[in-house]
């Protein structure tokens, strides 16, 4: 069985052929998964047997989720700090009007589903695991009600972020060693959310971007009083390319302020004033035709010194691992194409491509921080001498190459070059990569069963 099928090794679907048959399946869409679940699957046979484990009562997105879950918790207790992000991304199938189940998206007349993760994920972007996927559809009508200032929080889809946050708080209790800090970005600026953290001491911390230019008591507004703190530090980073924005290069500048947020008027409730961490990070001389970099970040962590200045900015940047996790679901492991009959069908067919995507993006970041590690530590033997001797043309050596050199391999199969000047491999050519290298250890297993005689 497959490192990524040992994820499910503690799945409990109540019967120990269901529990087998959901790791074969989840080994089968690893290998391949950019294909269809047929295509996966391989035969009729094996995808039979898919179809019927999606459509089991007792097999659910929870229960496929968990025992991943709980092996990302295990690997968050090596880490003294641990980064909780959590964010949306709506699944569009607007062209399955067949699939039954589905809601309204940002208009009535595109269809599908909303999903709003927590990727654990280390300050040096090691991606760890799922901590928690939240999934919801909209009732027809329901779009804007979000926005109505009579309704209570609890009657909203924002109160995910709220929510979010207190199960990182929960986990926070289970791992006395390791520091979480929950990270988001505007959607989750929300007055409620602060109010369930007011000491660091006690609770897991959190960042959040801020998106609302609160009033303070002596009239100014919060970014204007940022604003007018003094330059703490200055960083240069680069930015990716996303949503319509080029990659470039990014200089700031950083400025702090520890403020007391006057409580909102709620007609349900009293909220408490809370005092936080308001953090500045301004680009002062964008290039030419572009739009500067702003961003106010807020938290109940103090920001006395550059370098904590610099380190919360660092866990910011950090959330574009999730947008990347994204990316990889929907590109890589194409969910948006999946052809299933009704939403009970898909949802658990999304929980077991989430843990191929996490697995994606787990070993691209893996090479970069453990270079030196021995391969055989993250893949089969029978992995990595498949590839060793495709990519080499001769036998693999008695002790397996480092993570870094088998994962440039990989990578190369799917189109890397491995050029001085082309840095690590990304995520897409490292799931092109392990597809065929998937087929190349079954040529090989073909192989030694003529030899042996057992084809013929």
């Amino acid at each position: 069985m497959s490192a990524l099928a040992a994820e499910l090794d503690g799945i409990d679907l109540g019967d120990q052929r269901l529990n087998r048959r959901a790791r074969r399946v989840l080994a089968k869409l690893g290998e391949k998964p950019t294909v269809s679940i047929p295509a996966a699957c391989g035969g009729w046979r094996e995808t039979r047997a898919a179809y019927r484990l999606f459509d089991h009562d007792a097999v659910t997105a929870e229960a496929v989720l968990a025992p991943h879950i709980a092996c990302t918790v295990a690997r968050m207790g090596a880490h003294p700090r641990v980064l909780c992000i959590e964010d949306t991304s709506e699944l569009d199938y607007t062209g399955r009007p067949s699939m039954q189940g589905l809601g309204p998206l940002n208009l009535e007349t595109r269809q599908g589903l909303y999903l709003h993760p927590t990727l654990a994920v280390t300050p040096e972007r090691l991606c760890l695991g799922l901590l928690n996927v939240h999934r919801w559809v909209r009732e027809p009508g329901s779009l804007g009600q979000d926005k109505d200032p009579k309704r209570a929080l609890e009657e909203k889809e924002s109160v995910r972020w709220v929510d979010g946050y207190r199960q990182v708080d929960e986990l926070a209790e289970q791992l006395p060693n390791t520091r979480l800090t929950y990270v988001a970005d505007r959607e989750a600026d929300i007055y409620d959310l602060f109010v369930e953290a007011p000491c660091p001491d006690t609770a897991a911390d959190w960042l959040v971007r801020g998106q609302h230019d609160r009033v303070l008591a002596d009239g100014k507004t919060l970014r204007q009083q940022v604003a007018e703190a003094p330059v703490l530090a200055a960083t240069t980073f680069e930015r990716p390319a996303s949503h319509g924005c080029t990659a470039r290069t990014v200089h700031q500048e950083l400025r702090a302020v520890r403020i007391t947020l006057p409580a909102p008027r709620r007609p349900d409730r009293t909220l408490p004033a809370v005092e936080i961490t308001a953090l500045l990070a301004s680009e002062p001389a964008p290039p030419t035709g572009e739009e500067p970099v702003v961003w106010l970040l807020l938290t109940n962590l103090p920001v006395d010194t550059p370098a904590q200045a610099l380190e919360k900015l660092q866990w910011y940047l950090c959330r574009w691992q999730i947008e990347v996790y994204f990316r990889i679901l929907k590109s890589g492991c194409r969910i948006e194409k999946l052809q299933l009959e009704k939403r009970e069908r898909l949802e658990p067919a999304l929980a077991c491509y989430m843990i191929v995507a996490w697995r994606v993006l787990f070993l691209t970041m893996l090479g970069r921080e453990c270079p030196d590690m021995p391969c055989d530590v993250v893949f089969e033997t029978a992995e990595w001498h498949a590839v060793y001797i495709v990519t080499e043309r001769k036998p693999p050596p008695d002790t397996p190459p480092t993570l870094d050199r088998m994962v440039r391999m990989i990578a190369g199969l799917g189109g890397f070059l491995n050029r001085k000047s082309d840095g690590f491999p990304g995520p897409q050519t490292l799931w092109i990569g392990l597809q065929r290298a998937a087929d190349f250890v079954l040529a090989m297993e073909a192989q030694r069963g003529v030899g042996d005689g057992r084809y013929g």
